[in-house]
């Protein structure tokens, strides 16, 4: 399994550059770094070049300003029926896109997510105007190069079958489909689907098939394809339900895919290990441009699922651990999404040393920076700040450097002392002068 995901990380660096690999970035929990300093981390350490949000978040989007990353937006169902409105349309897009594009390079506005899952009618029957409102809102705008999309799950097939017979839902193909694909087709948009193997009702049966390792396979005996993988037949059968509306040439994107790492009983098979094997081989299926058996050499714009777990999240466990990367940045697991191979699945703790390091603030970083710094360290856990609180021993000399210089170097020191825990946004740098004084010791 190592080799396997060392030569992963090789082909990330070789592909990453022409190979669109995104993530999904969910805010539903308490402890999650500053937006800035993701920005700066996913910019600097990883191989992502693109972010999705569930809302349009403002901090989020100053955040991801001039980075480079391009960043998609979600509206949320509830709002579909009103943005059916050109007037309202336009409004929206005065005031989630125009204050930020294209300083943050937004890239889509989904609107809505997996919109037919809902089974709430005004949704489903409003969300195709939504769309045509809202990419007629962005040309008055000026902004061409924003496209619309939205985000389907994979309940909108007639049933499980090879991929060379799958079609879209009955009542749904000519009325919900053929609208939405004509409207890709028509602005170049890439129509967007999640695929989870996951949650397929088989995976009890064909959890091999599901995590890419050795099975039996399906074989699709008229278009004598065969399939070692559930994503790939996903995939194809995505490919062959639009190639039989006529949209085979309407380009596919992945809005999610990922896979959980912990459960409980009810979830037996959310472990770190099927989580290493489902989304390393997504990866490298992605970044090799191999494409799949029908559409050979095709590549997919691909969002995993998700960068941080996210433990405010309701309902079962599950939904809470499908993260990929702890709130100090550290891999929760290794599949090569750092940059140049690196790899720090868990803070590793130095070799003694002679030379003592601490972290602190570069000389030019601002007091926003300083007390976003600040915040963040002493916000998390095992993180003990009382002693730069008034009457502590280190509260004088009470300044904003001082105080974020403390807390800076008690995370450095407790997150095992590695180049991740004293990044901080690019704005922390590892020293061996002793930043004491009288009173303060920096330990």
């Amino acid at each position: 399994m190592t080799a396997v995901f060392i030569l992963i990380g090789v082909l990330l660096q070789l592909f990453t550059a022409t190979t669109g690999i995104g993530v999904n970035y969910g805010m539903t929990a308490d402890n999650l770094p500053p937006p800035s300093v993701v920005a700066n981390f996913l910019k600097t350490q990883t191989i992502f070049d693109s972010v999705k949000l569930f809302d349009a978040n403002p901090d989020v989007l100053r955040a991801f300003a001039n980075t480079g990353i391009s960043v998609s937006v979600t509206i949320g169902n509830g709002d579909i029926p009103g943005l059916t409105n050109t007037v309202t349309a336009r409004r929206w897009v005065a005031d989630h896109i125009s204050p930020f594009h294209p300083q943050t390079k937004i890239k889509y506005i989904c609107v809505g997510t997996e919109v037919l899952f809902s089974k709430n009618d005004d949704w489903i029957n409003n969300l195709v105007p939504a769309m045509r409102s809202l990419h007629y809102a962005l040309n008055k705008a000026g902004f061409q190069d924003i496209k619309v999309t939205s985000a389907h799950a994979l309940n909108i097939f007639r049933r499980d079958t090879i991929p060379s017979l799958m079609r879209f839902m009955v009542g749904y193909d000519q009325s919900f489909f053929a609208p939405i694909l004509q409207f890709h087709q028509r602005t170049k948009s890439p129509f967007m689907v999640n695929p989870y193997p996951y949650f397929s009702p088989d995976i009890t049966r064909r959890l091999n098939y599901a995590l890419f390792k050795p099975n039996s396979g399906i074989y699709d005996k008229y278009t004598k394809r065969n399939y070692t993988n559930m994503f790939d037949s996903i995939m194809d059968s995505t490919y062959t339900a639009m190639k039989a509306l006529g949209y085979g040439n309407v380009e596919i994107a992945i809005g999610e895919t990922g896979w959980p790492t912990q459960g409980d009983a009810t979830s037996p098979f959310a472990t770190m290990e099927n989580a290493i094997s489902y989304n390393g081989h997504v990866i490298k299926e992605i970044v090799s441009g191999r494409g799949t058996p029908l559409m050979p050499n095709r590549t997919f714009e691909t969002y995993m699922f998700a960068l941080f777990n996210e433990n405010q999240k309701p309902g079962p466990l599950v939904e809470k651990y499908w993260g990929m990367f702890n709130p100090d940045l550290t891999p929760i697991y290794d599949v090569g999404l750092l940059r140049r191979g690196q790899s720090a699945p868990t803070p590793a703790t130095p070799a003694p040393s002679s030379t003592k390091n601490f972290c602190v603030p570069k000389v030019d970083v601002s007091n926003t920076q300083l007390q976003s710094n600040l915040d963040y360290a002493c916000g998390q856990e095992g993180i003990d700040c009382t002693p730069i609180q008034p009457g502590g021993a280190c509260y004088e000399p009470n300044t904003l450097r001082a105080h974020a210089a403390f807390a800076m170097n008690t995370y450095y020191r407790t997150k095992g002392e590695s180049y991740f825990s004293c990044n901080f946004a690019g704005t922390g740098q590892i020293t061996t002068v002793d930043p004491s004084y009288p009173n303060c010791r920096f330990v």
